[in-house]
Order: C-alpha cells, then sequence, then structure tokens
C-alpha cells in the first residue's frame, strides 16, 4: 500500500539540515558566521540545534 502523501507531519525544529541550502544559510546568518563555518560545525557536531547553537557561540568568541 502506498504511502498517505497527504499526511506530511511536522516539521523537526531542532534540527538544522546540513543538505538544505537555506537552512545553512539562515543558521550562518543568525550567528554571525560563513556557510563554511556552520558546515563545518554541522558536520562536526552533528545537526542538533542546541548543540550548534552552543558551538557556534563558542566559535564567535
Amino acid at each position: 500500500m502506498a504511502d498517505d502523501k497527504t499526511n506530511r507531519g511536522r516539521q523537526d525544529r531542532s534540527q538544522v539540515a546540513g543538505g538544505e541550502g537555506y537552512e545553512v544559510d539562515y543558521f550562518a546568518k543568525k550567528h554571525g558566521i560563513n556557510n563554511a563555518q556552520a558546515l563545518e560545525l554541522i558536520k562536526t557536531h552533528g545537526n542538533n540545534r542546541a548543540k550548534l547553537d552552543a558551538a557556534a557561540e563558542k566559535l564567535k568568541k
């Protein structure tokens, strides 16, 4: 049986999708870092938004 395409569910706001350019752009702009730094943080720390926010704050200091 096919999946129900009308039931899309909610977005997971607790994660940053590293493969989505607009999310990386937003994250980088929010923390005042460039996209390369944002992608490196995602690669190093995973996509958990709380951990990435903390790591980005340490990076700015």
